[in-house]
């Protein structure tokens, strides 16, 4: 019996974000049968926790509002960022929860969905406060269970880095956990001193970067205009912040596209021949801003950024970016969803019509929970990634080269011989593991948009595949 939940009213361009992704989820929805009722649990946000503390900085007392929201327990422990930013509020934290149990299920990584964020401006506080508030948030995540290895594993967001996730794990540890030896596993996104895992910080980065040769590797699809060749291709990037400079870093270095045009909140560049992108972050780190980067026209109006011609466009930024209102100005034949939610529910209509191809944040943005779930591994088995045979990988490689010399009477390449006898490093490792996940999730999706004709966008086919996998865990636990 299908029962899922329909969208009531339309979408328009004054939904919020929550709104879009519970739209999205009402059209993947209406094509599951499921049992009756289960659409209504799949969809609807298990828990949201606010709380309010106060912190004695400057010689006064300041309140801080925070929040987390758990919106799947299927299978635990539940997984997602914690933000700092001034302007969170609980709907975008419950969309954003939402987002993280479907980008789990749609990846098969053993995580339900959660979030949290910090109603809070970091810049507006130096470093020694900055702890405080995050020692005394982590307390209050903890009397509540929100914060554990089993549980609930915050990870960084923006506004928060490795650091906020060391004093995190710190201050859990200091609350006494009954399990301390597993402690380290409470948060991910740790620096590698304190039990962190090498590729954490460009995952997401990199993970838009495998997205993109998923999509391009496709027969099924036409690439971009017949096109699959990315040396031949221009990339605009929206957001320049973890996310977006590391998208474009590996897109232009690696494998030699153009990267013609970064956005900023306040202006964008542009430069037809192609950016430097490590000079724009230097600069960027430099000055504060990207603008004024000798190598590039500087421009004020940041919405036009999202407009200018491109092959590829990047929205690495906030949710909502693209709305109805900009959607038929859109010039870029794919988009790649870097962001969480940047392409409102009723826009989309208007960029497919355009005969543009989204692919999806639960896909395209799912590079950093899958490298945090190998962190997280990383921290409960206590052993480093490739420990227990990196040595043997190395001398049976060895073997091999010399076999083939034997064999051949002429010696290995040297340009290959370093390369084919290393035993793989973590970084590698991690690479690798990333790259084997987004293949796997890719060929589901397009394998469901080939299957299900009634789906016709790799969208609703993330959608479906996600939600159907919930599903099915709810029904074997018996709901």
């Amino acid at each position: 019996m299908n029962t899922a939940v329909r969208v009531q009213s339309p979408i328009t361009g004054d939904a919020s974000f929550l709104d879009s992704v519970e739209a999205y989820m009402d059209r993947a929805l209406a094509q599951l049968s499921l049992p009756e009722g289960l659409a209504e649990r799949i969809r609807a946000c298990n828990s949201t926790y606010t709380v309010r503390f106060g912190v004695r900085l400057r010689g006064r007392m300041y309140s801080f509002t925070g929040w987390r929201s758990v919106h799947s327990e299927h299978v635990e422990p539940a997984k997602g960022g914690i933000r700092y930013d001034i302007n969170s509020n609980e709907q975008e934290v419950e969309a954003l929860a939402a987002l993280m149990s479907l980008k789990c299920g749609l990846v098969d990584i053993p995580f339900g969905g959660s979030k949290g964020a910090l109603k809070i401006n970091p810049k507006e506080w130096e470093i020694h406060e900055l702890e405080r508030i995050t020692r005394r948030f982590t307390q209050e995540l903890a009397k509540r269970d929100l914060i554990s290895p089993g549980r609930n594993v915050p990870a960084l967001d923006m506004g928060t880095g490795e650091r906020e996730m060391a004093w995190m794990a710190d201050e859990y540890k200091r609350t006494g956990p009954s399990d301390i030896v597993n402690a380290n596993a409470c948060v991910t996104g740790k620096p590698l001193s304190r039990g962190g895992i090498e590729g954490r910080t460009e995952a997401t980065g990199r993970g838009v970067q495998d997205a993109i040769h998923c999509f391009l590797r496709d027969l099924h699809q036409n690439g971009i205009e017949g096109r699959r060749d990315l040396p031949k291709m221009t990339v605009a990037v929206q957001g320049f912040g973890n996310v977006g400079y590391h998208a474009a870093k590996f897109l232009s270095e690696e494998d030699g596209a153009k990267v013609v045009c970064i956005t900023e909140h306040h202006g964008y560049l542009w430069n037809d021949n192609g950016l430097d992108v490590a000079a724009v972050k230097r600069h960027q780190l430099a000055t504060g801003t990207i603008l004024g980067f000798e190598g590039a026209e500087s421009h004020l109006q940041s919405a036009q950024g999202l407009e200018v011609e491109c092959d590829i466009l990047i929205p690495a930024a906030m949710e909502n970016a693209i709305t109805p209102e900009n959607a038929s100005r859109i010039r870029a034949k794919l988009i790649a969803e870097g962001a969480n939610g940047p392409i409102a529910f009723a826009a989309e209509e208007i960029l497919l019509a355009k005969g543009i191809t989204i692919l999806p944040d639960l896909f395209v943005n799912a590079g950093g929970v899958i490298v945090s779930y190998f962190e997280w591994v990383k921290n409960l088995t206590h052993i480093p990634f490739g420990l227990m045979e990196r040595r043997r990988r190395e001398r049976r490689n060895l073997h091999i080269t010399q076999a083939l010399e034997t064999m051949t009477g002429q010696g290995f390449p040297e340009h290959l011989r370093d390369e084919f006898l290393e035993g793989g490093s973590e970084i590698d490792l991690v690479r690798s593991g990333l790259d084997d996940v987004m293949r796997s999730a890719y060929e589901n999706m397009s394998r469901t948009l080939r299957s299900h004709p009634e789906i016709k966008d790799l969208r609703t086919a993330a959608y479906h595949i996600a939600l159907g996998r919930i599903a099915e865990a709810y029904k074997a636990i018996g709901i």
